[in-house]
């Protein structure tokens, strides 16, 4: 597993760098259109990618070298088109473009909807957690609030006007804590379906190459 997590940070960085599309002059100017293309390429980037970089490089008027630039990119898919990273790329919840070649494209598919059902599923837990400690904190609130009616009930400068109100804010408090109650129990046993689940479906996949 420790490989597959080293392999999700690696993936995650990757994705990070998407958005670093410009170059300066001096970049554009001495580039190996071969090897960008291959970092490209290696890094899932689909072939729009180079419309970023001739952007770029038209403020410094500078053109990229297509075949070049393609070269190297194709290699590069070849490197990244790997099962491995297929695995990757689903289970970090990162999409897949469309990429790969005929010839590498099923494994790579495969291996990604893999990784990808392992993301639901821990997707899945994470969701219902939150879930369930958004509505302890509600409870808590709402466990605040009836003591607070309560204390307005009892206190001697509470008008008896006043009074019946109070008896309405606690009978609403106290079905709303009752409602939270039901709902959290639900969530507990959904995230043990989901948890089981997960158990299952990482001790399948622990013998596999990815």
């Amino acid at each position: 597993m420790n490989s597959k997590l080293a392999g999700l940070i690696s993936i995650a960085a990757l994705l990070g760098l998407s958005g670093c599309a410009s170059m300066s002059a001096d970049e554009c100017a001495v580039s190996d259109w071969r090897t960008i293309g291959y970092e490209d390429g290696s890094m899932g980037y689909t072939a729009d990618r180079l419309g970023n970089h001739r952007k770029a490089c038209a403020k410094h008027g500078v053109a990229p070298d297509f075949e070049a630039y393609q070269a190297g990119r194709r290699e590069g898919l070849r490197q990244y088109c790997q099962p491995s990273r297929g695995f990757n790329v689903g289970a970090s919840g990162a999409r897949y473009n469309g990429v790969c070649p005929g010839d590498m494209e099923p494994d790579f598919v495969s291996a990604f909807n893999s990784g990808h059902k392992l993301y639901n599923l821990r997707s899945s837990v994470k969701s219902a957690t939150s879930q369930i400690n958004a509505k302890n904190a509600e409870l808590d609130r709402n466990a605040k609030q009836i003591r607070v009616v309560e204390a307005g009930l009892i206190s001697r400068e509470t008008l008896a006007e006043d009074r019946v109100l109070l008896l309405v804010d606690l009978k609403e408090l106290s079905e709303r804590s009752g409602k939270l109650e039901a709902e959290i129990v639900e969530l507990i046993e959904e995230r043990a379906v989901y948890e089981q689940q997960l158990a299952q479906y990482e001790a399948m996949i622990a013998d596999t190459n990815y």
